[in-house]
């Protein structure tokens, strides 16, 4: 006779996160990650090329909507994102310790990305009142300096923080108006999945952010040669990796921005330089009437 009061455990599921939507990776590929507490394996999905393309289709549908978003509202998506994670705060420390961060540890990283995102979500209607600029010219022209977004970005997260590094190849790029397809870390697979719940929970707009859960040593070539990425974001990456990149970037004139692990976890990382690394600047050219 069985007992009624005892219950089996709902395992969760980690998914890829595209196009608003939570989709398993089309390869049907996984990779057993191992919980440091539990010792137990978890299914992982293992993003291919395809689920890579299929984010860039989602990423780019999604320029347009989100670059005519004003400023005002991204900030608010931006401290909705962090408010969000404020009240699901005790999930990500236990999370991170799951995936082998101490106590002290977890709980500073999971702090240091919500000051991260109020970091930045005070960015997203002052960095273009900052940038911009009318310059001096020797003729009868007003010369005016404006930033735009760059449109679709590939990041790369820091392998060594969990969530930190995550906001940090994320964050800069919405702030300034561009989509992102991000690769997590491989590390701190869980807690990218997680994050992703947050934001479809925050008001961004589906496709502004795509999360895939993969390895580095397969996707990173494929990053930086897609023809749709207008720039690339790496995090930790060796020297011969910086250097392939660039070479692949060169194909469609990518541009390629490091991340320093040094300033992570916490909000050493300058927001401003961080945002107006990932624009372009335009530059109009106006008659005056004599």
């Amino acid at each position: 006779m069985s007992d009624h009061n005892t219950r089996l455990n709902v395992a969760k599921t980690y998914k890829l996160f595209i196009g608003g939507q939570f989709p398993r990776t089309e390869s049907g590929r996984y990779t057993k990650f191992t919980l440091a507490s539990e010792g137990e394996p978890v299914n992982v999905c293992r993003a291919s090329r395809k689920d890579f393309r299929n984010a860039c289709v989602a990423a780019r549908s999604a320029t347009s909507q989100w670059s005519a978003t004003s400023g005002y509202l991204r900030g608010q998506i931006l401290y909705r994102i962090a408010e969000m994670l404020e009240g699901r705060r005790s999930q990500f420390i236990d999370e991170l310790q799951r995936e082998g961060m101490d106590a002290v540890a977890s709980t500073g990283e999971v702090d240091a990305a919500i000051d991260q995102l109020l970091h930045f979500s005070g960015w997203t209607d002052k960095h273009v009142q900052v940038t911009s600029a009318v310059n001096p010219v020797s003729s009868a022209h007003f010369n005016f300096s404006v930033p735009e977004p760059m449109g679709l970005v590939a990041s790369v997260a820091s392998s060594a923080h969990g969530l930190t590094g995550l906001v940090a190849a994320i964050a800069p790029a919405i702030t300034g108006a561009n989509t992102v397809v991000c690769l997590a870390s491989e590390s701190h697979p869980l807690t990218a999945i997680s994050f992703a719940e947050v934001l479809h929970a925050s008001d961004v707009p589906a496709g502004v952010v795509n999360i895939l859960t993969g390895e580095r040593a397969e996707l990173l070539e494929h990053f930086a040669s897609h023809m749709d990425v207008n720039a690339l974001v790496l995090a930790d990456v060796t020297d011969e990796q910086r250097t392939a990149c660039q070479v692949a970037a060169a194909d469609n004139v990518k541009r390629v921005i490091t991340i320093d692990p040094a300033q992570l976890p916490g909000v050493t990382i300058d927001g401003l330089d961080a945002v107006s690394s990932l624009q372009e600047i335009k530059t109009t050219w106006h008659p005056v009437a004599n």
